[in-house]
């Protein structure tokens, strides 16, 4: 199976101000994710998405593949990521490149570990799903089984529709939110059903200490401290 992995870096950034390039360690936080891509003998080809020369150029220094830049149509505020991953592979099979499935690495989340990241891929070849995602399991506390929300007389009642509430913390299902660390999706599901999830959604559990997901300062004052230790 041939997967691409991508790791979109666009120029603008408002929580963390040129956060893909901005030096983290002693390295760009995008040098974390292309190390970590390269580094996985699963992965084909590490592509990085950008619409930015200079991030372009740093991250050839670090062993990326930038064949194009992204259009500036592409690289917005509110852009999704699918139309991101459709455009690059297309372009690329312009270029005669074809990929099976496409691992995206989110640059914000650096501390992914390889033998995470290889459990999933293995993961994701074995079972075939339409894509498989990383999680970390929501605490207890925030179980939606235990949160609820208004009605329209003002009365609470649980958010998911439940009609009795589950009295046992160990009762409660297990729950799982998205943690950002590795997106693989096949790319018929990517291209035909125009989708970055599709209907069957595998997943794998990162239970690592050392994960934190940037979008503010404070995450990144956070991911420093964890880098020194």
């Amino acid at each position: 199976m041939k997967i691409l992995s991508i790791i979109p870096a666009r120029s603008g950034s408002k929580g963390i101000p040129k956060k893909n390039i901005k030096i983290l360690g002693n390295k760009p936080l995008i040098a974390y994710s292309i190390s970590t891509s390269l580094e996985c003998k699963l992965i084909s080809k590490t592509i990085v998405s950008t619409d930015s020369e200079k991030i372009a150029k740093i991250s050839l220094s670090y062993g990326a593949w930038i064949p194009f830049l992204r259009p500036k149509k592409l690289a917005k505020d509110n852009t999704p990521t699918l139309p991101v991953i459709q455009f690059t592979l297309r372009e690329l099979k312009k270029m005669g490149f074809d990929y099976d499935a496409v691992c995206l690495l989110q640059p914000t989340t650096p501390f992914r570990e390889l033998d995470f990241l290889n459990k999933c891929l293995r993961k994701f070849k074995k079972t075939k799903p339409d894509s498989l995602i990383s999680v970390r399991k929501v605490p207890d506390e925030y179980n939606p089984h235990w949160v609820f929300k208004p009605d329209n007389k003002n009365f609470l009642k649980l958010a998911t529709g439940d009609k009795k509430i589950i009295p046992r913390r160990q009762d409660l299902p297990d729950c799982f939110i998205r943690d950002g660390s590795v997106y693989i999706t096949s790319t018929e599901c990517l291209l035909k059903k125009n989708s970055l999830f599709g209907d069957r959604i595998s997943y794998l559990e990162n239970d690592s200490e050392i994960y934190c997901n940037l979008d503010t300062l404070d995450d990144w004052k956070n991911a420093e401290k964890i880098i020194k230790g």
